[in-house]
């Protein structure tokens, strides 16, 4: 079923590749004396991207659409007319030759004589033959023709094998140095939680504790709800540092945790055909804990909505985390606390949006490759 209907998805590319052929010899035509001004540029990028989807390439892979000259296009352009012409004769071929098999057809049916020659098991035989052969030289064909223009515009529009290189160097170093920020900034908040929280609450007991010495007992008291204080906060940094339930639990029972501590009710649908790796699982996390944090701080949302999923095939498959709140919008991507998450998820090669329009809802997705 699955050949089936990627045979038709090629069809329709390569019978959609002969009229934009069409398309690209008049623009091309019409383009060449302009093919340095922007516009021309920005007409040709068009066409190219159109290309690029009915191909179904990566688009965000090809240079030439991300901002390339208008004269490598309109190259690009007027090189796949031959292929996209190619495409049209052979699915044209292949109508005509439908057709004649739909006459021959017919005329069996009716007992009558095809061409001049009189129906006989013979010559069915050796049409039907005959039929099948051209059938496989025609799908072939479509096949060929689809593989080659895919080849063309791969060649023509995405970078040489250098240029990819050097950006995908780049892109290492600059989520490298994401990482080093993330990573300070936590380090430097969990300081700040230590010192402005659970340092501060622990003088305090240790003050109480040597005023109780002298036999107050109310002073005991206070002691003792300094001491399940300090404990919640300390629990609650440890958990900021590393989720230890996230190694025995899961995914799903770590975030069931978040919801419960959150102060702003929390849904939380956890649905991951297998556990993720633990890179991707802790990321995850963070995202969700963050998230919810601001939204119960900031928002003044009502209700918190956590999703996670894996989606794609087994092999590129990746986790996708949602978390939406109905509050009152105007978050900025560029926050402390959002801008450490998106370099947290860069670092994974995931990508990291933020959805907040001034009046709600706010929607943080990541997404999270696993391979």
């Amino acid at each position: 079923m699955r050949l089936v209907v990627e045979g038709l998805r090629q069809l329709g590319a390569v019978a959609l590749g002969a009229f934009t052929a069409l398309t690209g010899v008049a623009f091309v035509v019409l383009a060449l004396p302009f093919a340095t001004t922007p516009r021309a540029a920005a007409a040709a990028r068009g066409l190219a991207r159109l290309e690029a989807r009915r191909l179904r390439l990566d688009i965000g892979r090809l240079d030439a659409l991300a901002g390339d000259d208008g004269p490598r296009l309109l190259r690009y352009l007027a090189a796949r007319v031959p292929m996209g012409l190619l495409g049209g004769m052979v699915i044209l071929l292949t109508l005509w030759g439908a057709w004649q098999c739909g006459l021959l057809a017919w005329a069996w049916i009716r007992n009558e004589p095809f061409d001049g020659m009189a129906r006989s098991l013979p010559l069915a035989l050796y049409t039907g033959a005959f039929a099948t052969v051209l059938l496989f030289l025609a799908l072939t064909g479509l096949a060929g023709v689809h593989a080659l223009e895919r080849r063309l515009a791969e060649r023509m529009l995405a970078p040489d094998r250098t240029e990819a290189l050097e950006r995908r160097i780049a892109e290492l170093a600059e989520s490298r140095a994401g990482i080093v920020a993330a990573v300070d900034s936590e380090r430097r908040r969990i300081e700040r939680d230590l010192h402005d929280g659970l340092q501060q609450r622990l003088v305090a007991l240790s003050m109480l504790v040597g005023r109780a010495k002298r036999g107050r007992l109310e002073l005991l008291e206070q002691a003792h709800q300094e001491a399940q204080q300090a404990l919640a906060e300390l629990r609650e940094v440890a958990w900021r540092v590393y989720p230890s339930g996230l190694d025995s639990l899961g995914l799903g029972e770590a975030l069931a945790g978040v919801a419960e501590r959150s102060s702003v009710p929390v849904r939380v649908v956890c649905e991951l055909r297998r556990r993720p790796p633990m890179a991707v699982e802790t990321a995850a996390y963070f995202v969700v804990c963050e998230a919810v944090t601001n939204a119960a701080k900031h928002s003044g949302a009502g209700l918190i909505t956590v999703e996670v999923r894996e989606e794609g095939p087994e092999e590129g498959a990746a986790v996708v985390v949602r978390v939406r709140d109905d509050g009152a919008g105007g978050a900025s991507a560029a926050g402390g606390g959002l801008s450490g998450l998106a370099r947290r998820v860069a670092a994974l090669d995931g990508r990291f949006d933020v959805s907040s329009p001034v009046g709600g809802p706010t929607t943080i997705t990541a997404v999270l490759p696993c391979g």
